[in-house]
């Protein structure tokens, strides 16, 4: 099928040809076959690399209407953003914060790309713009089983789906076990395809061979004998896979469990590409430090001289996009990454290394997902540049196993998690302050329109239900009417003040009791400071935690209780002392930022990365503004958090 065959505009025809693609993929095809040119649902299962972003952009070039695009990650909105306003003509927008609004201004826009946290949030502020969306695009829809993000974006679309009938509903996804179900829920026609551009072929690796799914091999010929006895035998045979790929002609992506590994074998790479140094690199590697004087910052310059780099949620965002972009432009041979570059972002290689196959926990280590694994294998192989992709993954001690339980099995099927209590929480809370229902019976029949209830009969949520209504009320966030003897299901539901404005400012209902509790303790205070504004908003569920590691809880201990008179919570009455002592290690940060010390103080100072003081700052801003809006309804004045919040 050919793009100039296509129901596009003529300068869209020529933008595609441009860029090479003059005819679509089978996949593709198949969705023009069926409707997505003419407003039909859609549903494309189909692996990475497959052309999900061109069924996308033929979704909205062909809509009656404005176009929203919906992603999991700020990173992919970001690269969409610029990928659509490349489109000749067309207007694009993006939204992923500022919680507390309707986003007005998005109603000016061809096509909007939003997390689906904006895009609820949006709709609880009472968003017009929605009711003229011509097509919603669903990246990444097969996040519904994820216990964070699912929950949000199911409820989302059964919102959209509510707000605008008829609405053109388009989900891309990655291969999952039940992608016919997800279709069905949305009313779309699947389109399920294994057709990638180019070959895949996977296999397992130990020190001696690599063993590949159609049954050929690969020397490897490491011996252990001969390594330093501080070698790690699966690090070392990684390394030589990846020099594998960079002799054959090809850049590599190798996967491992943790920050401080990805950037261990970054190091450990550099050993064998030292001295590659050219003018590009050079380039990349002085626009990282003009980020900041950060020793992690450094030492990402260095590796990336040397032609390797590592990626991971504790970089600034700016240094992930240098690293995506040098890598996209094949100036660097190699990524060591975390799997959070697996969701996300576009960054192909000939060769996927997973050197790790678990993940640390709270109380140990896990096995990742079969979808998980499969989506960074599914980075292999990047169209018109590599004849071939391959994904490798190491274990050195049982590789036939590991083939079994990955290689040889399908990914997993996605489970709705909405029936969490804290998810709920939120959206009950949502669903009655927004006016969109005023009874248990009217809360179950909106929430029939999601994932869960078409997997699952609603009434199984109906107990549910009921009791986070009931802690809603005990909250002092909902009130139940009196209903002149109307049974308890249709008696009349209604947001408080307080929980309206915790619902506005997209909080969570743990996060606004916490922070209602702390303003008036702070009310009853002599002289509150900074310091009580950022304890207020750090010890909420909304604030990420900050590492406490055992060297500085005693000075953490000692600093709490010098300040004890600017602190909302005593000492002795949490019963959660650690996470709480988190807290104000999190508080002494911020407030040592508002106070002008630099980062690479604070990085170097409370060892944390320079990506993970961006994203509570950026927390902290949102948090204090919602403290801020509660303030004035319990009629609290705090000015600390408007001081605060201004040298943020």
């Amino acid at each position: 099928m050919q793009v100039d065959g296509l129901p596009l505009a003529t300068p869209h025809v020529a933008h595609f040809q441009r860029q090479g693609i003059t005819e679509l993929y089978p996949p593709q095809a198949e969705t023009v076959e069926a409707g997505i040119c003419e407003g039909q649902n859609v549903m494309a299962a189909i692996p990475t690399a497959s052309g999900k972003t061109l069924i996308a952009q033929l979704a909205m070039l062909t809509a009656d209407g404005p176009g929203l695009y919906i992603v999991p990650l700020r990173a992919l909105a970001t690269e969409k953003h610029a990928t659509f306003s490349e489109l000749p003509g067309v207007d694009v927008g993006i939204a992923t914060g500022d919680y507390d609004s309707p986003a007005a201004e998005l109603a000016d826009h061809d096509i909007v790309v939003a997390t689906s946290e904006k895009v609820d949030s949006a709709i609880r502020n009472g968003a017009s713009w929605v009711d003229d969306i011509g097509c919603v695009v669903v990246d990444e829809v097969h996040l519904l089983g994820q216990a964070d993000r699912g929950p949000t974006l199911e409820v989302t679309l059964a919102h959209l789906r509510r707000l605008t009938p008829g609405v053109q509903l388009v989900a891309l996804s990655a291969t999952v076990a039940n992608a016919d179900e997800i279709a069905d829920w949305l009313g779309a026609e699947l389109v399920e395809s294994d057709w990638r551009p180019v070959n895949l072929r996977t296999g397992v690796a130990d020190a001696e061979t690599v063993t590949y799914d159609d049954e050929t091999t690969d020397p490897l010929g490491i011996d252990a004998a001969e390594l330093p006895p501080s070698a790690d035998l699966d690090t070392e045979t990684t390394a030589r896979l990846v020099d594998g790929a960079l002799a054959d002609g090809g850049q590599s992506l190798a996967f491992v469990r943790s920050r401080r590994e990805a950037e261990s074998l970054a190091e450990r790479l550099r050993g064998d590409t030292e001295g590659a140094t050219t003018e590009e690199r050079e380039a990349v590697a002085s626009e990282i430090e003009t980020l900041d004087g950060t020793v992690t910052g450094g030492r990402l310059a260095d590796c990336v001289r040397d032609g390797v780099a590592f990626h991971h949620a504790g970089l600034r965002s700016g240094h992930r996009a240098l690293v995506e972009s040098a890598f996209r432009e094949r100036t660097l041979d190699a990524i060591c990454a975390t799997p959070t570059l697996a969701a996300g972002v576009n960054v192909p290689a000939r060769r996927v290394v997973v050197r790790d196959q678990q993940r640390y926990t709270g109380s140990g280590t896990e096995w990742l997902p079969v979808l998980e694994i499969h989506q960074m294998c599914g980075r292999a192989g990047r169209p018109h540049l590599d004849p071939y992709g391959e994904a490798i993954l190491v274990d050195t001690d049982d590789p036939e196993t590991l083939a079994e339980r990955y290689l040889d099995a399908a990914p997993e099927a996605v489970e709705s998690k909405l029936a969490s209590e804290a998810a709920l929480r939120t959206h009950v809370l949502s669903i009655i302050a927004s006016d969109f229902a005023e009874t248990e019976a009217g809360i179950l029949d909106l929430l029939a329109a999601t994932f869960y209830a078409h997997q699952t009969p609603v009434d199984d949520l109906a107990g549910i239900v009921a009791a986070v209504i009931e802690e809603l009320i005990e909250m002092g966030l909902v009130v139940r009417n009196a209903a002149d003897g109307t049974d308890e299901d249709s008696r009349v539901l209604a947001a408080t003040e307080i929980g309206a404005t915790v619902s506005t400012q997209y909080i969570t209902p743990e996060t606004g009791v916490q922070i209602v509790e702390g303003l008036r303790t702070a009310g009853e205070m002599t002289e509150p400071t900074a310091l009580t504004a950022l304890e207020i908003i750090c010890d909420t569920p909304d604030m990420h935690d900050t590492y406490l590691g055992n060297e500085e809880r005693a000075a953490i201990y000692e600093y709490a209780r010098q300040h004890a008179d600017e602190l909302t919570t005593a000492m002795g009455e949490t019963e959660e002392f650690e996470r709480w002592l988190e807290a104000v290690k999190t508080a002494r940060i911020l407030a040592e930022w508002s106070e002008g010390a630099t980062i690479e103080t604070l990085v170097e100072r409370y060892r944390l990365g320079p990506g993970d003081l961006d994203s509570r700052i950026e927390r902290a801003d949102w948090l204090l503004s919602a403290a801020d809006a509660v303030a004035d309804v319990l009629g609290v004045s705090l000015p600390a958090i408007d001081r605060v919040r201004s040298r943020l």
